[in-house]
């Protein structure tokens, strides 16, 4: 039989299996995180009918001469580490990777790899795929809330019963700023001059300390002045201590103790001739410590432990006050938190949004204001990509020739990738470049099956010589 027969044959096997590709990917052409690909083909072993001969001093040398029986599938290629276009959602747990990283997932403990970043919570809080797969990474470190500990990746929780709240804190810092006008009218009356601050206690109770501001009228160059404790109320305008005498040293009432510095009030000191604030209490000292004990069977929700480290009171730092003239009115008032914006305290919240950086970090956003790590998403890198194995649902595998995952993963931009957070990955299939392959398949199949049909009529021909 003629070899051309199955020449064509050979070549209607490979442009079928090409055209399978072809429409596999244009039917992907929506799927959320497909890749595209590509069919290579390669001719099949020659038969060689005469061998090549070397040149001598008589005959020439001659080529060889080989017929070639067809061509066959080399390779099959996906475009894995090709990115395709961003499609918006605003689902904070839609998620893009911008590189040739791998989202972690997880199932029974087997750890596979995903380009498909559509995530959501399950009834536990945990990060999940639309199958169910979780999403795995890495958690905070105990010790410091503020750091990720990067060991053997684990799965995620945003959104497990103890994040949904954040827990309140003490005020341990506030600062007094603003300008005194010694010539302020306020500062020499009976009342003084009313200052106010609001501070939270340790279990996020809300209460707002009052303070009087009066002039040191003894003192010559009006560059003297006292802050003293009046009253503490709560939020619901209860007061839980007033000053009855305030020339006192302890202002007790409402079961509590308030003290500033060591008495209930403090001598603050400016220079005359510049304006610029000097000391609070005595020289060399800027700061006051504001103290609320109990004095009965109360309890000490004054007093807890901020960042680790023991909160006995507030401190007030005074040395943003200066003494200007600003026409007869002080502005002087008093901020909760320290000038670096720490220190506030906060009651309690509930989470309201979730916020992932580029880098994969997972923030809560609560009500109180508080933002919270609470993970980062690991990522995989592989040597050859290309050699992941698909098992289907756009979750790859590795094989022997794509190299390992360690089990720890990497941080995306330790590659130089990054997360984009409401957007995912479309499909990287190109319409037009499809179409292309299929027009040339069509012919190419074309072709080949006239291969058979004139090979058929030059057989017909050949038996019909007998006639």
């Amino acid at each position: 039989m003629m070899r051309s027969l199955y020449s064509g044959v050979a070549g209607l096997k490979s442009h079928q299996t090409k055209m399978d590709v072809i429409g596999n990917n244009i039917a992907n052409v929506n799927t959320i995180g497909f890749k595209s690909s590509s069919v290579m083909f390669r001719d099949v072993l020659y038969q060689t009918t005469q061998t090549a001969t070397g040149a001598t001093r008589a005959t020439g040398g001659t080529n060889a001469s080989q017929i070639g029986l067809g061509t066959k599938v080399s390779t099959i290629q996906t475009a894995i580490t090709e990115n395709g276009a961003a499609q918006s959602t605003n689902n904070p747990y839609d998620l893009m990777i911008n590189g040739e990283s791998f989202f972690i997932v997880s199932r029974n403990g087997t750890n596979v790899f995903t380009k498909v970043g559509s995530f959501g919570v399950d009834g536990s809080g945990c990060l999940v795929t639309g199958n169910g797969y979780q999403v795995m990474g890495w958690q905070v470190d105990p010790s410091d809330p503020t750091i990720i500990k990067k060991e053997k990746v684990s799965a995620l929780y945003p959104e497990s019963e103890e994040n949904k709240v954040s827990s309140p804190e003490q005020t341990s810092k506030a600062y007094m700023k603003g300008n005194i006008d010694f010539t302020d009218e306020e500062l020499v009356s009976e009342d003084g001059k009313f200052v106010s601050v609001s501070i939270y206690d340790s279990l996020g109770y809300s209460y707002s300390v009052n303070f009087r501001l009066t002039q040191d009228e003894t003192v010559e160059d009006k560059s003297e002045y006292t802050l003293e404790i009046v009253s503490i109320k709560d939020a619901n305008n209860v007061s839980i201590l007033g000053a009855d005498d305030p020339t006192t040293p302890d202002v007790v009432e409402g079961g509590y103790e308030a003290k500033l510095g060591d008495g209930n009030s403090i001598k603050l000191k400016f220079d005359a001739d510049t304006g610029k604030f000097v000391y609070a209490g005595e020289e060399g000292k800027t700061t006051s410590l504001l103290t609320i004990t109990p004095t009965g069977d109360k309890g000490d929700v004054f007093k807890s432990r901020v960042n680790g480290e023991n909160v006995e009171g507030v401190t007030i730092d005074f040395s943003n006050l200066t003494m200007f003239e600003s026409d007869g009115t002080s502005t002087a008032k008093m901020v909760r938190g320290g000038t670096d914006s720490t220190g506030g305290g906060r009651s309690m919240g509930t989470l309201n949004d979730i916020s992932i950086n580029t880098s994969g970090k997972i923030y809560g956003v609560y009500s109180n204001g508080e933002t919270k790590l609470l993970g980062q998403i690991a990522v995989a890198t592989f040597t050859n990509p290309m050699a992941l194995e698909s098992i289907g649902d756009s979750m790859y595998t590795t094989t022997q020739n794509s190299g390992d995952f360690d089990g720890i993963g990497e941080a995306i931009d330790e590659s130089s990738g990054s997360m984009s957070q409401g957007v995912l990955e479309m499909s990287n299939v190109d319409l037009s470049a499809e179409f292309t392959e299929m027009i040339t398949t069509q012919r190419g199949f074309q072709a080949n099956s006239r291969i058979i049909t004139t090979s058929d009529s030059m057989l017909e021909e050949l038996v019909n010589l007998k006639r």
